[in-house]
């Protein structure tokens, strides 16, 4: 199914066909403030394996993130973050940027495996924003790219993403064209903050 939305006017009962389909264990394909991505419901593990299957990637070794609406829902999933890395967060966020924080025991087991780390987005988009809303809880999410090319490229055009996608997902969301850079990381799990990647967020946060 591919969903059309301006993120200029989104439609309430668009949101809700896709926080309903979350709910019942689907898997979407959505826009963020960087790239397309797949994302399920935190609480369903037959949709996030059904993400490690398509990606090819085995459960205990994806790197997948909490996309968020804001960042209350941080004390729920995140282990007490210090003064000086929530104040970057708090100039960061909404924007491109993946924060890797200590987990905390409510972050559910088959995520965590050996990791005692999970990833933080809150991506500057209207659309990923009322999904996250609507459905009341984080989506974990991971970028979506063609894994047919050695070279690691993003899909940017929703209508090829539903042409190679459209049947093996619920839904493919249609925000318009995305990017083709991902966020930046910043390990803050540590005492000091490391750039795991730099992507579209700038590092002149962390000056």
């Amino acid at each position: 199914m591919l969903l059309r939305i301006n993120e200029d006017n989104i439609r309430f009962e668009d949101i809700q066909t896709i926080t309903n389909c979350l709910k019942n264990g689907g898997v979407i394909i959505y826009p963020t403030d960087t790239v397309y991505a797949l994302g399920c419901d935190i609480h369903s593990m037959k949709a996030l394996e059904k993400i490690c299957k398509l990606k090819g990637i085995k459960l205990e070794k994806a790197n997948f993130s909490f996309v968020c609406s804001d960042l209350s829902h941080l004390s729920s999933y995140t282990r007490a973050i210090p003064n000086h890395v929530f104040r970057v967060m708090k100039r960061s966020l909404p924007g491109p940027y993946t924060f890797i924080l200590e987990a905390n025991n409510e972050v559910p087991k088959l995520l965590k495996q050996n990791k005692k780390t999970i990833g933080i987005r809150v991506p500057n988009n209207k659309i990923c924003s009322a999904i996250v809303k609507g459905l009341g809880n984080p989506i974990i999410s991971t970028s979506l790219h063609d894994n047919s090319d050695d070279i690691l490229e993003y899909f940017s055009d929703p209508e090829v993403i539903h042409r190679q996608y459209g049947e093996i997902v619920d839904i493919v969301v249609d925000g318009g064209f995305g990017n083709i850079h991902p966020s930046t990381i910043i390990d803050c799990s540590g005492e000091e903050m490391i750039v795991v990647r730099e992507g579209m967020g700038s590092l002149d946060v962390l000056a």
